[in-house]
């Protein structure tokens, strides 16, 4: 699809007329009319407002001219896998697992490695395989072309072993020390537990970016400890195969 397709469907489809989608992006009807008309298209600060107002990438709105790869970890990026900002704009440089809130989640490729090992590792592929791609892969993506340009001095690093600290530090029985935090999008662990009432509930944002991770029970048991956290909390919970019967552990404000 053109442009001037996309974003007559867009504004159909939240039922806004040209004049009220005018409004909203600060530009007059007519320059609504004339982008459906295909005689101009937006320009980047108007694709920007666009893109943020309908929820959907500036290489969408100008019809998927490029494929769009994570600069971090080189997966092909979705609308609905690319990073935002603070203040709610697309970042089409990432994905949300490796940057999130204007912080880059890695710094250690090894680190950014062994999580890609345990994601993408099958029945095609073996860890060996996968890790002898990824460290040929990674050093050509941009991030880590220009690591030491974008590092910030290891406030990140040292949020994380914070987190970490205080983390190990409540003690949870039957939890082993947590020794990494890996960057973990809300919707793939937002998982629904039961009130005393019988009602459900979660606790996480689907569209989020957390600290976390999942360790074994020392105690041997076919239950799994997950741990989740950001500047705000931290939340421990037990669960089994496939987050299935999760039992919330520990639910703490920083």
């Amino acid at each position: 699809m053109e442009t001037k397709d996309i974003i007559r469907e867009l504004r159909t489809k939240a039922n806004l007329s040209q004049e009220e989608l005018a409004e909203k992006i600060y530009v007059t009807r007519q320059a609504v009319s004339r982008w459906e008309n295909g005689d101009t298209i937006p320009g980047t600060e108007t694709l920007k407002l666009l893109s943020k107002l309908f929820g959907i990438s500036i290489n969408t709105l100008l019809g998927s001219p490029r494929e769009l790869v994570c600069q971090c970890c080189g997966m092909p990026l979705e609308d609905s896998d690319i990073s935002k900002e603070k203040d709610g704009f697309f970042n089409e440089e990432y994905c949300k697992w490796c940057y999130a809130d204007g912080e880059y989640m890695y710094h250690n490729m090894d680190d950014l490695i062994e999580v890609c090992v345990k994601t993408m590792a099958n029945e095609s592929f073996s860890p060996e395989e996968i890790r002898a791609y990824m460290k040929d892969r990674l050093p050509r993506l941009d991030y880590w072309k220009k690591y030491k340009n974008l590092d910030d001095g290891g406030k990140f690093e040292e949020f994380k072993r914070k987190l970490i600290d205080e983390i190990n530090a409540l003690g949870v029985e039957g939890m082993p020390n947590v020794e990494k935090l890996n960057a973990l999008v809300g919707g793939y662990v937002n998982l629904e537990h039961r009130l005393p009432n019988g009602n459900t509930v979660k606790f996480l944002d689907d569209n989020a970016t957390y600290l976390g991770n999942q360790l074994e029970c020392e105690f041997g048991t076919d239950r799994c400890f997950g741990v989740v956290a950001n500047m705000d909390f931290i939340l421990v919970c037990t669960y089994e195969e496939n987050g299935e019967n999760p039992e919330l552990v520990v639910y703490k404000k920083r």
